[in-house]
């Protein structure tokens, strides 16, 4: 990593970058990421291939040598402005833990003491964190909190909806922001909110050509085909359906209402998943054409620009998964910002 390339910008380290929502994020928000450390291979190429800049580390985070990683990047103690990451957060969510009956369970919600080893080692001068809103309830995270206090911190933390946030979709995010230099304030919400129409003007003819992850096959039954094409246009629901197209698991079971359903225009979209690609697993018909949205749909509501770049080769499944667990850029920018401007003045 160039010391003239660090002296010009803050400089930030992701954990758990994932394809690299967190970074594309914290670069618009004006820092330079340094180093950052992802276990998932496809997720790490998706990374390089987007920001091939930085000291990518593949590998287990609990496996990696904190140390190791700070003399690398050549950086002494406390000269590191941001550390921030989004822990794995599937062990936390709500239908994971069934309200959280089972958030004990799962190995991943650990990972978030790996922000204390990192702290310990590099004595940031600001963190960043961000997660489901069920963490903000679990003694992880008040253990965490509390550790950075000790450490002389000022520790903010809040439930934000990115969609007031620039992000073209519903999305309750736990952010935490921590500064030893500085109280930090939380930034001001958009004046507006970006819409799946606004969203979609985006796509040009030549994407609609020429962008293989738009372009991904679409393939479904046509008993499915037929139920996607009787959804009412604009933001209609399954429960608008005859009876004869109704599937036997929604005549039984009310939950879950947003599955086979379209998006509407000019609202936010629903929270993009993993399941973004399926209509069966939320509320992912496009609102007005008779197909699910395409993944390059899925990125733009995620607020990745349009440039970003997703290996095809990867298949449906898996992007569909780098996208859902990415935290949305321009959640991140607005919440990075207030940090920028600590480091900088």
């Amino acid at each position: 990593m160039s010391k003239e390339m660090q002296s010009k910008k803050p400089l930030a380290i992701d954990l758990f970058s994932g394809c690299g929502g967190l970074t594309e994020g914290l670069k618009q928000a004006g820092f330079f990421v340094g180093g950052a450390v992802e276990l998932c291979s496809k997720a790490a190429a998706t990374y390089e291939l987007n920001h091939p800049e930085v000291e990518l580390f593949i590998g287990d985070i609990t496996q990696i040598d904190a140390r190791a990683i700070r003399r690398r990047l050549s950086l002494r103690k406390g000269e590191l402005d941001l550390l921030a990451g989004c822990p794995p957060c599937q062990g936390f969510s709500r239908i994971k833990t069934k309200n959280g009956k089972y958030g004990d369970i799962d190995p991943r919600n650990s990972l978030v003491f790996q922000f204390k080893k990192y702290v310990d080692e590099f004595f940031p001068k600001c963190v960043m964190l961000e997660n489901v809103p069920a963490l903000s309830k679990h003694q992880y995270f008040s253990d965490l909190k509390a550790f950075l206090e000790g450490k002389g911190y000022s520790v903010i933390d809040a439930v934000h909806d990115a969609a007031e946030y620039g992000v073209p979709q519903r999305r309750k995010r736990l952010i935490m922001l921590a500064s030893r230099i500085s109280n930090v304030d939380w930034p001001m919400p958009s004046a507006s909110r970006s819409s799946v129409r606004q969203t979609f003007s985006a796509i040009t003819r030549s994407v609609l050509v020429e962008d293989d992850l738009h372009n991904m096959p679409q393939r479904r039954s046509e008993k499915v085909e037929r139920i996607i094409r009787a959804i009412p246009k604009n933001g209609g629901s399954r429960t608008q359906l005859p009876d004869s197209l109704k599937l036997d698991c929604h005549m039984k079971m009310n939950g879950f209402f947003d599955v086979y359903g379209r998006m509407a225009w000019d609202d936010v979209s629903p929270t993009i998943t993993g399941g973004c690609y399926n209509p069966s697993r939320g509320r992912f018909i496009h609102p007005e054409e008779d197909r699910a949205i395409s993944l390059r749909e899925a990125a733009l509501l995620q607020g990745f620009p349009l440039r970003y770049k997703f290996l095809t080769s990867h298949g449906k499944e898996s992007i569909a998964q780098m996208i859902g667990n990415a935290l949305p850029p321009p959640l991140v920018l607005a919440h990075a910002r207030p940090l920028y401007q600590l480091l900088v003045n």
